[in-house]
């Protein structure tokens, strides 16, 4: 009788145990997922949560930041544009889940261009299902 109980039950635990830790990316699809952002002078922010996209399984994230000053991003030497004129500047990315990405920026808001460097990390626990 226990063995009869014990043996589905564990196997129950065993695949929630593998399902919980897979931490790998979506599907084809669109997301959102928790963002935090560390560096700078501490006072840029970036929305969140912010919307993931994966296309052929490859993901970008749409970081809008909390400043329409940042003219451009760059992350592991690749350097990308804001993608609309008006409102806080917003970037599509390349990104890593689960994992510190040193990321740099250029804002105008002061009275010269500076380039700061960040660290993004987005949290695949977080993803869900975009609206």
């Amino acid at each position: 009788m226990k063995k009869q109980v014990l043996i589905p039950l564990l196997l129950v635990l065993l695949l929630l145990s593998a399902c919980a830790g897979k931490g790998g990316m979506p599907e084809d699809g669109t997301y959102l997922i928790e963002a935090t952002l560390s560096g700078g002078s501490g006072r840029a922010s970036v929305e969140s949560p912010t919307a993931l996209t994966v296309q052929d399984g490859k993901a970008t994230a749409t970081v809008v930041w909390s400043s329409p000053f940042y003219e451009w991003m760059q992350v592991d030497g690749v350097q990308y544009a804001p993608v609309q004129a008006e409102g806080n500047a917003t970037f599509v990315i390349p990104l890593t889940l689960d994992a510190d990405m040193p990321v740099s920026a250029q804002t105008v808001a002061m009275s010269e261009p500076h380039v700061v460097d960040y660290t993004l990390r987005f949290d695949s626990a977080t993803v869900k299902p975009a609206e």
